[in-house]
């Protein structure tokens, strides 16, 4: 089931606890100011991109963002993609992991702009069940956006690892 806004739009699935093997991946990581995240995504993917295909490394899955930490005014954060190897560290381009182990997540449906909602809901819903959140967490971008998309056809998987 999902919940809806006032306008009938999707926001979110229900939230769920699901078991992760980690996973090995190839990232670009920085600090960054909020304002400049959407820069430093599109930065990222080239450079992903170009590195990963010039190393023959198969992307396993969508896109993703690992953020360290709550974001303020800036963000320390991994843009990436999980892969069947790890990636010899080239321009920015390093091996990295997404942790295993117990795993709140929900399917936000909708732009961007309102992702702050549904980790709201996700960390609420931790919180009633008494579910420790681990410090990082992770969006998967389900449906890579487009410039000419309706944005309510966007689809983000919110990953909040349980602190054990």
């Amino acid at each position: 089931m999902n919940r809806r806004a006032s306008g009938g739009e999707a926001l979110a699935s229900e939230p769920e606890l699901v078991s992760r093997d980690p996973a090995t991946t190839a990232v670009v990581r920085g600090v960054v100011p909020m304002a400049n995240l959407g820069d430093f995504f599109d930065a990222s993917f080239g450079d992903l991109a170009r590195i990963t295909e010039e190393q023959h490394i198969t992307l396993l899955g969508p896109a993703f963002g690992l953020y360290h930490g709550s974001p303020g005014d800036t963000v320390d954060l991994e843009v990436g993609f999980v892969t069947d190897r790890a990636v010899r560290p080239e321009g920015g381009v390093v091996a990295g992991s997404l942790p295993g182990g117990r795993v709140a997540k929900l399917t936000h449906a909708g732009s961007f702009d309102r992702l702050g909602d549904s980790w709201e809901r996700l960390g609420s819903w931790m919180r009633e069940r008494g579910l420790p959140a681990g410090e990082d967490r992770w969006e998967t971008y389900v449906t890579e956006p487009s410039p000419d998309m309706d944005p309510r056809d966007l689809r983000t998987e919110l990953s909040w690892p349980v602190a054990d």
